[in-house]
Order: structure tokens, then C-alpha cells, then sequence
């Protein structure tokens, strides 16, 4: 009987540790599929944050060039403005100018 029950308790250890196995692929699969998921999750967000940081630049971009160009047109109109005022006030000169240089060939 001794034999049996030697027999018996291999057999019990066996299946046992085939269990523990069993349990033990199980759960490296569970963490596995948890890990990748996990890492899905990270991608993601991370492409989340990256097109959310090129938005937030695109705007600040555009912001600055508005901004740039307002400049650069309300420059533009101030010194066309000021040329305008010149050259009105050159006008009379001008007029005067030619004014004597015909008289001028008139008398001549």
C-alpha cells in the first residue's frame, strides 16, 4: 500500500504543479494583455498632448503673424500718409516753380 500511496502523492504533486503552470501562464498572459493595453493607453495620450501642443503653436503662429502684418500695414499707411503730407505741402512750390519758369519763357 505504501507504494500506492507514494504513488498517489506523485501523482497529486504532479497535477499540482501542472496547476500552479497553468495559473502561472495564465497570469503572465493577464499581465501581457494588461501591459499592452496599458501601453495603448500611453500612445494615445501622448498623441493626444503632441496634437494638442501643434494646435497651441499653429495658434501662437498665427497670432503673431496677424500681428506682424498689422504692423507692417498700419506702417505702410503712416508713412504713406506722411509722404501724402509732403508732397501737398510741395505742391505750392511746385506751382510757383512753374509759374516762374514760364513767365520766365514768356519774357525770355
Amino acid at each position: 500500500m505504501a507504494k500506492d500511496k507514494i504513488l498517489s502523492e506523485i501523482k497529486e504533486a504532479e497535477q499540482s504543479a501542472a496547476k500552479m503552470v497553468e495559473e502561472g501562464l495564465k497570469n503572465k498572459n493577464e499581465r501581457n494583455l494588461a501591459a499592452r493595453n496599458e501601453a495603448r493607453e500611453i500612445i494615445k495620450q501622448a498623441e493626444n498632448d503632441a496634437a494638442k501642443s501643434a494646435q497651441n503653436a499653429l495658434k501662437s503662429a498665427e497670432e503673431t503673424i496677424k500681428q506682424e502684418s498689422e504692423d507692417i500695414i498700419s506702417n505702410g499707411v503712416n508713412e504713406a500718409k506722411r509722404i501724402s503730407v509732403k508732397a501737398e505741402a510741395n505742391v505750392d512750390k511746385a506751382v510757383e516753380n512753374l509759374i516762374t519758369e514760364f513767365e520766365r519763357a514768356i519774357h525770355a
